[in-house]
């Protein structure tokens, strides 16, 4: 019986060694700083906040979208562009060529930077990283799609971290990796492949 229990353990030990090498590094864990913002659509404004939040950036947004639809995000995030932050995106590709009112043509139109997932079956982050190398660095995510129906008709959930810059630069980091691995968007009938 302890034979078993050690070669059980031993299997258990091998197993979560090589789901490690498999997947890279462990999940780090950051010390906790700044505050966190909460919002709970429909019940909570979470589009006004994450407009607030593009309306405050003075160096970079970095975008991670499933979908994209929310007219107010996108005039956000096109004014924070003119005004000289440096915006880029990245969007699940099956979500912005299926999509009947993505609102991707109109981010790509503008100047900002688009590049499509293809590597994963769906790239289902919703992610704004803000002045990411900043003290005012802000990391938006939840469950909260870059769209109308996500504030108007689901229950989602927002959260803003503030001026917690390790986080915000793993974030930043991540949003790198997933761009290196994605494929510029060429237009609405262009459609990429992997």
């Amino acid at each position: 019986m302890k034979a078993r229990a050690l070669a059980a353990a031993g299997v258990a030990c091998a197993l979560l060694a090589a789901s490690a090498l498999a997947y890279g590094e462990p999940p780090r864990e950051l010390a906790a700083a700044g505050t966190v913002q909460l919002a709970f659509p429909p019940f909570d404004d979470a589009e006004a906040l994450v407009v607030a939040a593009i309306d405050a950036a003075r160096r970079q947004i970095r975008v991670q979208a499933f979908t994209f639809t929310s007219r107010a995000i996108v005039r956000a995030l096109v004014a924070a562009k003119r005004r000289g932050v440096d915006v880029a995106v990245t969007a699940d590709r099956e979500q912005t060529y299926g999509g009947e009112f993505t609102r991707i043509p109109e981010l790509a139109a503008a100047g900002i930077p688009i590049w499509l997932e293809v590597r994963y079956a769906a790239a289902h982050s919703k992610v704004m990283v803000i002045d990411a190398d900043t003290r005012e660095s802000a990391v938006i995510t939840g469950s909260y799609n870059w769209t109308s129906a996500a504030q108007r008709r689901n229950a989602e959930n927002l959260i803003i971290f503030r001026r917690n810059r390790e986080l915000a630069l793993a974030y930043l980091a991540n949003w790198e990796r997933r761009r290196a691995e994605a494929l510029p968007y060429g237009g609405r009938h262009s459609v990429p492949r992997p």
